[in-house]
């Protein structure tokens, strides 16, 4: 075996997948009511609007008719509340990195869209814990998961469930 094999040989052993974790990984007991995940901030351009109607097939001339919108009381062309609300996915944020070891399911959300989003807004999601139930075995963290526009305004209130091994 030459020198140079020989290095590869002890490099690959000594190898560890887990010394290349963004965060290191926690349990469910080691989460915290009050901890907040924020995500970047995100400006919507009228590009990622087009995008998300071509992926949801929602074309409501509300989300891209200017003078539609105007005439029905709109500012400007409402950016979708589903593409609004998916501002708030987790993955955005630090979260998963910190549940990935013991993470089972995405259970449950809901929201509240509270003031229209239109292209050129800037927004600022976070998810905040709010609750830590054990069941058992596994646990269900709550958060409620918030977006801000460049304005300071909330635009969207919600919560999301997640169920994650205790053990």
């Amino acid at each position: 075996m030459t020198e140079h094999t020989t290095e590869r040989a002890a490099a690959a052993e000594a190898f560890d997948p887990d010394a290349f974790l963004v965060v290191p990984a926690r349990t469910f007991e080691d989460l915290r009511v009050g901890e907040v995940f924020r995500a970047p901030s995100r400006t919507l351009t009228d590009a990622h609007a087009a995008a998300f109607q071509t992926v949801s097939a929602d074309n409501h001339p509300v989300h891209y008719d200017a003078e539609w919108a105007r005439r029905h009381g709109h500012t400007a062309p409402v950016v979708h509340g589903l593409q609004v609300l998916a501002f708030t996915a987790p993955g955005a944020t630090l979260f998963p990195h910190f549940i990935g070891e013991v993470f089972i399911s995405f259970l449950e959300l809901s929201c509240s869209f509270l003031k229209e989003v239109h292209s050129g807004d800037t927004l600022y999601p976070a998810l905040t814990i709010t609750g830590l139930e054990p069941r058992g075995d596994n646990g269900v963290v709550i958060t409620a998961a918030t977006i801000h526009n460049q304005r300071g305004e909330l635009v969207l209130s919600g919560q999301h469930k997640y169920l994650l091994k205790r053990t």
